[in-house]
């Protein structure tokens, strides 16, 4: 979901937004303060497919995993485009992601059992944001043009190549190294964790953009759900990357 890497996405955007909305200013502490709305849903969701699997009621968990993925690709698509709706899309988007990574994550805790994968994960999810945070906070990293245009290309590869993949497996074609667990299959994952903990630089840009550009409110829930977009895109590959870790040593 390409956002805040399209250098086309200027301040005049912003500033055609607040022509149309008249009323009430983005700001970081809201968006920051919406951020955490949108992850206590997806945690409190989660929890809704987490403990069926975890009792081995695969049906119920199935579904709503299966209904939140579903669910979160269509709110995810209507959300990039209809920006105004994101006060109610954006929660709802939240809530099914919530519903798909409680489901998926609880079938990584039972293939791999006493490993902590998924708390791994999480805690290295939160890690990278803050580390990021910091450093861009303290202008040790910038969010310049040519960096957006690099992570921007990089974005894009990512999910062709994953498009490329799903479309072959529908064929029974198996794609080498990307979902191996050999060391090319590992150096992969590992580069495509720095492209999505990057995407976060740009999420920060995109937010302290709006807030000084007066965007209207409602892009503090639009800053929040593209912010969420990339969190579980990085949790989902240092998920994917532990696991490979893990299946070398087994």
């Amino acid at each position: 979901m390409i956002r805040t890497a399209n250098p086309a996405l200027n301040d005049g955007v912003f500033r055609n937004f607040v022509a149309a909305a008249g009323a009430g200013q983005m700001t970081v502490q809201g968006t920051a303060l919406k951020t955490l709305a949108l992850l206590f849903v997806a945690v409190f969701a989660a929890i809704l497919t987490w403990i069926p699997m975890q009792r081995a009621d695969f049906a119920t968990a199935g579904v709503l995993g299966f209904g939140g993925l579903i669910g979160g690709l269509v709110l995810g698509l209507v959300t990039s485009f209809k920006r105004e709706w994101a006060p109610v899309t954006a929660p709802l988007y939240a809530a099914c992601e919530g519903l798909f990574l409680g489901a998926i994550s609880a079938l990584y805790d039972i293939r791999f059992p006493g490993t902590h994968i998924v708390l791994n994960a999480v805690i290295l999810t939160f890690g990278v944001l803050f580390t990021l945070l910091v450093a861009y906070l303290f202008r040790i990293i910038r969010a310049t043009e040519n960096f957006k245009l690099g992570v921007f290309a990089a974005t894009g590869g990512i999910a062709l190549a994953y498009l490329v993949t799903f479309i072959l497996s529908l064929f029974n074609v198996h794609v080498p190294f990307i979902h191996d667990s050999t060391p090319i299959g590992i150096g992969i994952s590992l580069f495509v964790c720095v492209v999505a903990a990057l995407n976060l630089v740009l999420d920060f840009d995109f937010i302290e953009r709006g807030a000084e550009s007066g965007a209207p409110k409602f892009m503090e829930w639009y800053g929040a759900f593209g912010l969420l977009v990339t969190l579980v895109w990085l949790y989902l590959e240092l998920r994917r990357l532990l696991a490979k870790l893990q299946s070398r040593r087994d």
